[in-house]
């Protein structure tokens, strides 16, 4: 049977030639919908572009794709830097992708398998929905994930439930019973974010401690300082305000030490503050956070990937990494 065209993949989604084009090789400028469509199209039809075609027939390209939030979270930066550090004498070329929210789905991570030259991926905190899975594993893209997991592919997690709970644990031992959360929104349904995980352990850990975290005392916003800052106010203008907030990441609990400030509450007598990450931001504020092992994370995946390139029939390897509290002035 001959190879699907352009032509057929444009006639099956009932687009034209140029959207079809258009959606493999800058998705971000087409609809969700029309993507959606051609993709589908695509799938059924298995396509593959005539010059990734003659690509993949060649042995390797010598180019992996790192894919996450790295504009829009600090701690991006130091994980793609264990990446690097990890391939700085190896002949590899890294090729860096960015996507604006870890809380969004992607339009670039649905057509890299086709329209990529890549022997490899590393995706970094984005949502993998099924098709897109899917679309990695036909393709046979070898790809590993941080941050989150699925069966199809390798990956390096962090312990984010510990994280919930230490940051419980630690609040409770400094006597606070009235807490409170400010996290990321989630944006779209597909989109299943770290925090969650940090939050739902959270809230079961001040629950064994007869500290129940009700639903008025989180608030869910837009990743920034100022959404975090708002959020914060809404917090402490309860007529019962928490005395301690959790914060899932250090540029949040940025937001909420400025609304503490602006408030003329001390910090911690009055109010204390926990952050995640040990950003770059941390120190110098003197912000009790959590550590994670960021760019150990980076190096991990790349150096599982290489494996994963050098013996295709290596099993598949799933990887934990653990977490530390740090304290500081903030609680």
């Amino acid at each position: 049977m001959a190879a699907s065209t352009i032509y057929d993949v444009a006639r099956r989604a009932g687009v034209s030639i140029s959207t079809v084009s258009l959606a493999f090789n800058n998705p971000v400028r087409v609809t969700q919908s029309t993507l959606d469509r051609v993709l589908a199209a695509a799938d059924e039809l298995s396509y593959l572009p005539k010059t990734e075609a003659v690509t993949r027939a060649r042995r390797g390209v010598g180019r992996i794709g790192v894919m996450a939030p790295f504009t829009s979270y600090p701690s991006f930066a130091r994980r793609l830097n264990g990446v690097l550090r990890a391939t700085r004498d190896l002949p590899w070329e890294i090729v860096v992708y960015d996507q604006g929210s870890a809380a969004a789905t992607s339009p670039t991570l649905s057509t890299i398998p086709l329209t990529r030259r890549l022997d490899g991926l590393v995706i970094m905190s984005l949502p993998v929905d099924p098709k897109v899975a899917h679309r990695l594993v036909e393709q046979k893209l070898p790809t590993v994930l941080v941050d989150l997991e699925h069966p199809s592919f390798s990956s390096v997690a962090i312990a984010d439930a510990e994280g919930g709970r230490i940051v419980a644990e630690h609040l409770h031992a400094r006597g606070h019973t009235r807490l409170g959360c400010v996290t990321e929104r989630k944006k779209g349904q597909r989109a299943t974010l770290p925090q969650e995980a940090r939050l739902d352990t959270f809230r079961s850990t001040l629950a064994g401690f007869g500290t129940p975290l009700p639903d008025s005392l989180v608030r869910r916003v837009d990743y920034g300082v100022e959404p975090a800052r708002r959020a914060a106010h809404e917090l402490l203008d309860l007529p019962e305000p928490p005395t301690a907030i959790f914060a899932h990441d250090d540029l949040i609990a940025v937001g909420v030490l400025k609304a503490a400030r602006e408030r003329d509450l001390r910090v911690p007598g009055d109010l204390a503050v926990v952050g995640f990450d040990d950003s770059d931001v941390a120190e110098p504020l003197g912000l009790t956070t959590v550590r994670q092992p960021l760019e150990e994370s980076g190096t991990i995946a790349v150096q599982t990937l290489l494996d994963q390139l050098s013996d295709p029939d290596r099993s598949m390897r799933h990887i934990v990494l653990r977490l530390t509290l740090v304290e500081r002035d903030t609680t």
